[in-house]
């Protein structure tokens, strides 16, 4: 249920980035959208019904292809966006937000960066065109990031013949940002940090940041690369407030010793997503 209702949400923003910013302002775009948009153009066919075509088109390739299950994290998005986007698109008040285009650029890429996130942080799919490109990964072994540029590059260029320059140029921009928005989305989470320690006293500090921080260790096997000496390292993953505590109670213990932090988006498992105690 949690995940159906982030579904939900990735896709009603994502269409509402596509009715509020997109459509009033004659912005262009890559993927089913983009090519809705070219359609529109030649054939005066509605946008609504080009994006609904192409996400059941798609949505069946994936059926027969990549199997039911696959299908079934695709099926709520390939049905409910073409609604939502109708419904948004026909609202009066979202017609006249703005009509300054480098601000609906942004805005649309904003929207559509965080409904797609949310959408594929769930182990979802948006359906349409991104399909094509798991399928291609999948049977070729071609990366889906590079598939997915291919595709969006060669819709702006198709919207070239009707569009100026300057639109060329905020579709760019609106691919840019969208991009590093879904990242950012996927990869959401506490930003914890993880701790490697380097030390001859790896025992003891362990045994303080167990006691001390309450926090576990793992040892790992390593040999220093001067003296070419075996010895053990320490690694903690800790929260943000718990860091200054750990490089104290560790200088306290080696003043020499070699502390490497790495920040990490998110961590499972006992301490973390589940209890500390059984």
């Amino acid at each position: 249920m949690k995940n159906f209702l982030f579904i939900i949400l990735g896709n009603l923003i994502f269409a509402l980035g596509i009715a509020v910013f997109v459509i009033p302002n004659g912005l262009i775009l890559g993927g089913s959208t983009g090519l809705a948009l070219s359609v529109q153009h030649f054939l005066g066919i509605d946008i609504t019904i080009t994006v609904a075509i192409i996400n059941i088109v798609t949505f069946l390739a994936g059926l027969f292809i990549l199997g039911k299950k696959f299908a079934a994290t695709t099926l709520i998005s390939t049905f409910i966006f073409p609604i939502f986007l109708n419904y948004f698109k026909d609202i009066e008040r979202f017609k006249n937000i703005t009509s300054d285009l480098l601000l609906a650029s942004i805005f649309t890429a904003l929207l559509v960066g965080t409904g797609v996130g949310i959408v594929l942080r769930v182990g979802a799919s948006t359906g349409g065109l991104d399909i094509p490109a798991i399928i291609l990964n999948k049977k070729k072994g071609i990366p889906i990031a590079v598939v997915l540029y291919a595709i969006d590059i060669s819709i702006l260029f198709s919207q070239m013949i009707f569009s100026n320059t300057e639109q060329i140029l905020y579709g760019i921009i609106i691919v840019l940002i969208t991009t590093m928005v879904i990242n950012k989305v996927i990869v959401y989470g506490k930003n914890d940090f993880m701790v490697t320690i380097i030390s001859e006293k790896y025992l003891e500090i362990s045994e303080n940041i167990h006691n001390k921080i309450d926090r576990g260790t793992t040892f790992i096997d390593i040999q220093t690369g001067y003296k070419k000496n075996t010895q053990q390292a320490v690694m903690s993953v800790i929260s943000k407030r718990e860091l200054h505590s750990l490089n104290k109670l560790v200088q306290e213990i080696d003043p020499k010793a070699f502390i490497i932090i790495n920040q990490v988006n998110q961590v499972r498992g006992r301490g973390f997503s589940l209890d500390k105690h059984i």
